[in-house]
C-alpha cells in the first residue's frame, strides 16, 4: 500500500519456510485475493557511475501484466520497518520506456524477477513473493504498530523481520556463494542449494 498524500512506502518483510499455513490463516481472518500468482520481471536502472545507488535510490522499471516506472527514495529504518518516498505511475510500452530511460543516461544495472501473489485485509496489502533464493512475505501497512499487529494475527514471529532489500539479500548470497553472474533470474538460480544460512537470516514460520 502507498501512501496516497505523502507518497511514502512503509512495509515489514519477512522469510518464510512455506506459504501453505500463513496463507490459510490470512484467509480464515478475512484477507482477500486482489491479485493471483504471477511473474514480474523488473529492470533496475542506475548511471555510469551508480549515483543512484551510492546514494540508496531506486529507479525501476516492471513489467508483470502491467508496467510500471517507479522512484524510491532512500529508506529509514524504524523498529525494523522500512520507509521510503515511493513515486510510481504505469507506462504504456515497455520497449518505449526502456529506451527513455537509456537516453535519460541510465543503464540497466541489474534485472531481477519474482512471482508474486497478493492480498488485501483491511488496510494492509500483504504479498507472498517468491524470489529465486526463497519465500518471503511483506506487508505494507501505515505504521509500525499496526504492521506489527497484522504479522501477529499471522503467527509470524516479529523479532525475524527483514530490513534488506530483496537486491541486498541476492548481493550478500553472492558473496557467500561466490557467485559470478549479474542477474537475480530463475534460470540463474537453477540447480543451486541455497540455506537460511547462506543469507544471514531466521524464518519467520519456524
Amino acid at each position: 500500500m502507498t501512501d496516497k498524500n505523502q507518497g511514502n512506502e512503509i512495509e515489514a518483510k519477512f522469510c518464510l519456510l512455506s506459504f501453505q499455513d500463513i496463507e490459510k490463516k490470512l484467509i480464515e481472518i478475512g484477507g482477500l485475493l486482489i491479485k493471483p500468482r504471477h511473474h514480474e520481471r523488473n529492470l533496475r536502472f542506475d548511471t555510469p557511475h551508480q549515483e543512484l545507488t551510492r546514494n540508496h535510490r531506486v529507479l525501476r522499471l516492471r513489467q508483470d501484466k502491467n508496467i510500471h516506472l517507479t522512484f524510491k527514495g532512500a529508506a529509514e529504518h524504524v523498529g525494523g520497518i522500512s520507509k521510503r518516498r515511493e513515486i510510481e505511475f504505469q507506462a504504456n510500452n515497455f520497449t518505449s520506456a526502456n529506451k527513455f530511460l537509456k537516453a535519460l543516461g541510465y543503464d540497466v544495472s541489474v534485472i531481477y524477477e519474482k512471482y508474486r501473489t497478493t492480498y488485501q485485509l483491511d488496510e494492509f496489502e500483504i504479498t507472498f513473493d517468491e524470489m529465486p533464493y526463497g519465500l518471503f512475505l511483506e506487508i505494507e501497512g501505515p505504521d509500525v504498530v499496526s504492521i506489527q499487529g497484522c504479522a501477529n494475527k499471522l503467527d509470524l514471529n516479529w523479532g525475524a523481520r527483514l530490513s534488506e532489500s530483496y537486491l541486498t539479500l541476492f548481493y550478500r548470497l553472492k558473496n557467500a556463494l561466490n557467485l559470478d553472474f549479474r542477474d537475480l533470474t530463475f534460470e540463474n538460480f537453477k540447480g543451486i542449494d541455497i540455506q537460511l544460512e547462506d543469507l544471514a537470516i531466521q524464518a519467520a514460520d519456524q
